[in-house]
């Protein structure tokens, strides 16, 4: 699949801007656009329209920080959609797409991982949302239909986009699952941006958008937003109606890796997940299979 380009996220993201928004009269005037006319939006960044123009057909070349930072100014981006703006423009023309070698999780984020024990449900995901390791207590939270074991093989790891868009299971658990599939459809689209390259990623997409009309619509949107906290309300198969908040912790010697950590909202969460979690470890070690021991796939991406 051919993944965005920044003309193409120009022209969703001035959709969305109204004149009103930005101070602009329109004396009741017809409008053939839902947003800003491309004149509107080169005039109140500053640039020429033959300039803008160019930039929306992916015709303009590179565009510099100053001029990137007028457009999010006007089409009122925020942070993640800003740098999502400026890895666009970074991007070559057409990018020579390459398979990245399996990711493997840093020792560090394992040892976190083994730290935080069975009682907070945590897994650790990739760059393309892949569960790289994961405590007896998150599988048994997020999966518990999925092999415990699957993550210590790259070529059977469980993928939360798939999971969440192609398993009936996942769509059943999660009953926030509307605004949750808007903020996985966002997130991996910041990370498209990030790395244009990655064949991987690029299949995975193209996968989602023929296979889930979900998706493609929600991808059609050109939404982009950072993933880091949120709350997933969950129908469990096991421990009934469960609210959880979640919180990545990110790594400086893995960035691309993010440990997700789940928390009880509420005192009857609280206890489902002390039950969920004595369950899970009811006779075995606790921490131990979930992830290859400390050095048995050492290093980054």
């Amino acid at each position: 699949m051919e993944l965005e380009s920044l003309g193409a996220y120009l022209r969703t993201r001035r959709d969305r801007v109204t004149p009103a928004d930005v101070g602009l009269r329109t004396y009741g005037t017809a409008r053939r656009v839902p947003g800003l006319r491309r004149e509107e939006l080169a005039q109140l960044a500053g640039v020429s329209v033959g300039y803008y123009t160019r930039l929306e057909q992916d015709q303009a070349g590179t565009a510099s920080p100053q001029v990137l930072g007028a457009l999010a100014r006007v089409l009122r981006l925020d942070p993640a959609e800003t740098a999502h703006l400026h890895n666009l423009a970074r991007q070559p023309a057409a990018p020579r797409l390459a398979r990245p070698r399996p990711e493997r999780p840093h020792p560090r984020v394992l040892a976190l991982l083994a730290s935080l024990g069975e009682a907070a449900p945590a897994v650790v995901l990739g760059r393309r949302g892949d569960v790289l390791a994961w405590n007896r207590t998150g599988h048994a939270l997020v999966a518990e239909h999925v092999d415990f074991d699957a993550p210590r093989d790259p070529a059977r790891r469980p993928s939360v986009p798939r999971m969440f868009f192609l398993d009936p299971h996942a769509r059943d658990l999660h009953r926030n699952w509307d605004e949750l599939a808007r903020i996985h459809v966002a997130y991996l689209r910041l990370t498209a941006g990030r790395y244009p390259a990655d064949a991987r990623l690029a299949e995975l997409i193209g996968e989602l958008a023929m296979r889930s009309g979900d998706f493609a619509a929600l991808w059609a949107r050109g939404d982009v937003a950072d993933c880091t906290v949120g709350t997933m309300r969950l129908r469990h198969p096991t421990a009934g109606e469960v609210d959880v908040d979640y919180q990545v912790w990110l790594q400086p010697d893995s960035p691309d890796h993010r440990l997700e950590v789940y928390t009880p909202a509420g005192a009857a969460s609280a206890d489902a997940l002390r039950l969920l979690s004595a369950r899970t470890t009811d006779g075995r070690e606790p921490g131990r299979p979930g992830f290859p021991p400390v050095g048995e796939e050492a290093g980054p991406t």
